[in-house]
């Protein structure tokens, strides 16, 4: 028997709420992925971190904030909560190896390529080990060729957002880039339901059940509670809403020691500072002295 299949209980109020907190996500973790480009060596892993961390929870709270306008008239849903956390941090591991790689190999061909793609294959790992946890009376059936549309929407967008991120260009850049990480995690999530069919086993009146959002919510306080400190870190950093050329002047290389606020002033120059008291100049230099 095939059931019927509803993704949109609530009209557009799941996906629009859904996109908005992919979009969180993916803009508090792309944003600290490009302030990790302009601290010290030391302070690089760990805003790569919360930057993988943020994105992952945000791709795992917008799944399942989709999933509560996700119904099956003829059968309750459940959810396992082993697969459905599980789902979470392979969500943040893949995510932020991904993120990684970008971040410690900067925005190359190859870099990219591969940030984004794990990363794409984080976001769709996500969501079929979340879709794996569901629990009813029936077998979930797939589309070949929608699901591996869908992985492709995830890796294409999620390098895209990579790229963005890495140019270091100031707010408003990595802004667009969370739309289009935003874009990537909905656009996979929605294909790939698309794919979805269910059949069920036997027949007759569904017990009744706890509707979806009663089921999932409860799930989701922990993820929106460290997405709120994550956006409370990145509010408050001074640099955060710096642009690329400017914040490079407090950027570190890849030997850890900060770049210099201004250029050296050479020898001859008319804003040269005097030489320190106690000591020579040197030969054929000029001094404010002497001029």
């Amino acid at each position: 028997m095939q059931g019927t299949v509803d993704g949109f209980s609530y009209g557009v109020v799941t996906p629009v709420v859904a996109y908005v907190m992919a979009c969180l996500g993916g803009a508090l973790g792309l944003r600290c992925t490009t302030r990790s480009l302009l601290v010290a060596h030391s302070w690089r892993p760990g805003w790569l971190a919360l930057g993988s961390a943020a994105i992952g929870s945000g791709i795992w709270t917008m799944h399942f904030v989709a999933m509560m306008g996700f119904t099956v008239k003829e059968a309750p849903i459940h959810y396992d909560k082993a697969l459905t956390f599980a789902s979470l941090a392979v969500a943040i591991v893949m995510v932020g190896i991904g993120i990684f790689i970008v971040g410690y190999r900067g925005a190359t061909g190859t870099a990219l390529f591969t940030g984004g793609t794990i990363t794409g294959l984080g976001v769709a790992s996500m969501h079929y080990l979340g879709m794996a946890g569901m629990r009813l009376r029936g077998t979930l059936e797939y589309n070949t060729l929608t699901v591996a549309a869908s992985v492709v929407i995830a890796m294409v967008a999620a390098t895209t957002a990579l790229w963005a991120a890495a140019q270091v260009r100031g707010f408003l850049w990595s802004l667009g880039a969370s739309l289009i990480m935003g874009l990537a995690v909905s656009g996979m999530h929605y294909t790939g339901m698309a794919a979805l069919s269910v059949h069920l086993h036997g027949s007759g009146a569904a017990p009744p059940g706890d509707s979806p959002a009663e089921i999932l919510a409860p799930m989701m306080i922990g993820p929106l509670a460290f997405l709120l400190l994550a956006g409370v870190i990145v509010m408050f950093d001074p640099l955060i809403l710096v642009g690329g050329r400017q914040a490079d002047t407090r950027a570190a290389p890849r030997g850890g020691h900060p770049r210099r606020p201004y250029p050296v002033p050479r020898s001859g120059d008319r804003h040269a500072p005097a030489p320190r008291r106690g000591t020579r100049p040197r030969p054929g230099s000029r001094t404010p002295q002497n001029r």
